[in-house]
């Protein structure tokens, strides 16, 4: 009797252990939209898999952003093993409205809202409507690969979409309040916490619920890739630069410029956006920059193929380059944000850096352009016309065809020289008659 007591207790004990054994794993997704919520996410998505959660509750709270992070988000979300449920405390808005449509089921609290998709600028201007056009794409089918009225994700993002009974206003896009995201199959129900969202998931089951843990380094990753940051990273690494040819030799400037590369770089590359190409991209940019003030005269192919370099190294460190492609075609609308904020970072800087210069260095910021010393005859100095006044009467050589003009060989040195009458091969014997305008003028001799 005992020993049947005994099995029947561990048989109770293993069933209510095994009804505990439901796991929620809740991940917050607040604020812009951007690498560093992307980054939480996957980071999240991986740690509910080691812990083997039943269920993952997305904790969403945000006003939208950038597009691109977006759809890495929304992918992720829908190739999940695990049923995840979006719980939109407060706002869904644009991007996070899409983030939610890729949950299984969506809960919200009263009050909340979901929708206004529509895909816009820095200024809060609509886009062309071939973001537009691609946003509608997305809103669409993932509203369809989770049993959803596809028709009313578009009208989220299009005010030219009309649903029948719900958006016949074609004047604006659609929102829903959590009553009307109930009525339109757009949300599965109303909780105010995140364990009332978790007790309609497990229906009335045991659980318990796990919070995402992000360690110091994670937070330090993802403050380091805000948006913000990587502007005043990308300023620090302009004006450093510019102070450096201020002052010439390695000092604080260059140091600054150096450390602001590695913070702006080091995040990337670890979350696997920078990629090897990009930094030695980036690296061959500003060599050919420095190569083009220093040693090579004037600005051209070097320094214009620099600057290019550089800002296409900054700008694609920024994105997932497979998401530079879609459908199979090339999408330039994920390089906007990173190509805006690279431009405008860069002017920004260069403004700042020359106008601190000028307080710092009075009258320096832009000596190197003009001349500021007078050359005088009696303190030594000599004009290039006097020097060439030497050369009348002395035999040349034709190192190039004269056609009429060219160069000439004179004691060991090379001039510009011009033919008075008539042309001259290469090796040809001349005699130089006069010299003015930096040049010699010169005659044929009987060969």
């Amino acid at each position: 009797m005992f020993r049947l007591f005994l099995a029947f207790l561990t048989v109770l004990i293993s069933f209510v252990s095994s009804a505990e054994d439901r796991r929620v794993f809740v991940i917050p997704v607040k604020g812009e939209i951007s690498k560093a919520t992307e980054r939480t996410l996957s980071k999240g998505l991986k740690q509910a898999t080691e812990r083997e959660a039943d269920f993952v509750i997305i904790h969403l709270n945000t006003y939208g952003g950038a597009v691109a992070s977006a759809d890495s988000m929304r992918s992720a979300l829908l190739k999940f093993g695990k049923p995840v449920a979006a719980f939109i405390d407060n706002q869904a808005v644009s991007a996070g409205a899409l983030i939610s449509i890729a949950c299984d089921s969506i809960y919200m609290t009263t009050g909340s809202t979901i929708g206004a998709a529509t895909v816009v600028n820095q200024s809060g201007e609509p886009m062309p409507d071939k973001y537009q056009s691609f946003m509608r794409a997305m809103m669409r089918s993932t509203a369809q690969a989770n049993g959803r009225d596809p028709l009313i994700a578009e009208a989220m993002v299009d005010p030219s979409i009309v649903v029948p009974g719900i958006a016949d206003d074609s004047l604006k896009v659609l929102s829903f309040t959590m009553e009307e995201a109930i009525a339109n199959g757009y949300c599965e129900g109303s909780a105010s916490t995140i364990y009332g969202v978790a007790t309609m998931l497990v229906n009335g089951e045991n659980y318990t619920v796990e919070e995402m843990k992000i360690s110091s380094l994670d937070k330090l990753i993802s403050f380091l890739l805000s948006p913000m940051l990587q502007g005043l990273l990308l300023m620090a690494i302009i004006g450093g630069l510019y102070f450096e040819l201020q002052s010439p030799g390695i000092g604080f400037p260059s140091a600054a410029a150096v450390i602001a590369a590695l913070l702006y770089f080091a995040p990337l590359y670890l979350e696997g956006l920078a990629e090897n190409w990009e930094i030695i991209l980036f690296i061959v940019g500003v060599l050919l920059i420095l190569a083009e003030i220093f040693v090579i005269p004037g600005f051209g192919i070097a320094g214009i193929s620099g600057i290019l370099a550089t800002v296409v190294s900054l700008v694609f460190a920024m994105i997932d380059n497979n998401l530079f492609y879609f459908d199979g075609r090339v999408d330039f609308i994920v390089i906007i944000k990173p190509l805006s904020i690279v431009l405008l970072s860069g002017f920004s800087s260069l403004v700042l850096s020359i106008w601190l210069a000028g307080r710092l260095y009075p009258g320096k910021s832009f000596s190197y352009l003009s001349l500021k010393t007078s050359l005088e005859s009696n303190t030594g100095f000599v004009g290039v016309e006097d020097k060439l006044q030497t050369l009348i009467g002395k035999r040349a050589i034709a190192t190039s065809s004269l056609r009429p003009s060219g160069k000439v060989e004179i004691d060991g040195r090379w001039y510009e020289a011009t033919l008075e009458y008539g042309m001259a091969d290469k090796g040809d014997e001349l005699v130089v008659t006069k010299a003015e305008g930096g040049r010699v003028y010169c005659e044929r001799l009987p060969q």
